[in-house]
């Protein structure tokens, strides 16, 4: 359908580093007959909940990305662009996300990611950590009071709780 993502991400991400934003993430979606490029940014250091990416600051990567994107060999003639912010449940994809949002409330999910305590966790997220054999592992401490580190390769997808308060 388009070029590999992995290219385009890193392309993208260099675009919206020099815009003052940061990608969290770009996927391919929709059908081959409508493709949408989905991308997520947000502001380097910002806080879920405390401000972050706006609504005219989207139009305006969206803007800024469109000429590229139309221009872009492999990217399909017919495609939409949607350009927003993370949400507060924002997902953690890149592993500097583990060490900033250290103290946060996560939740990961990935096949036996911690032995018997099942395919999905929540709990405060103690950072980024060495594991064996050099493979990052991502530290959390559980409601239980237990500490878990999980192999960063054994995760597959993981985002911040936002609790909400009345």
């Amino acid at each position: 359908m388009a070029i590999p993502l992995p290219e385009l991400e890193r392309e993208i991400d260099a675009r919206l580093e020099r815009m003052g934003f940061e990608l969290v993430d770009a996927v391919w979606a929709g059908s081959p007959r409508r493709p949408i490029l989905r991308i997520r940014m947000d502001l380097p250091d910002s806080i879920p909940g405390e401000g972050g990416v706006s609504v005219s600051q989207c139009a305006e990567v969206s803007r800024a990305l469109e000429p590229w994107l139309d221009e872009h060999p492999g990217i399909p003639d017919r495609y939409v662009l949607e350009v927003s912010s993370p949400g507060v449940d924002r997902p953690l994809t890149r592993q500097r996300d583990w060490v900033r949002f250290h103290g946060q409330t996560v939740r990961l999910r990935g096949k036996n990611i911690a032995g018997e305590k099942g395919n999905r966790l929540e709990g405060e997220l103690l950072g980024l950590e060495e594991g064996e054999g050099g493979v990052a592992a991502v530290a959390i401490l559980l409601q239980s009071g237990e500490r878990v580190r999980i192999p960063l390769d054994r995760i597959e997808g993981a985002h911040l709780v936002y609790r909400w308060e009345s």
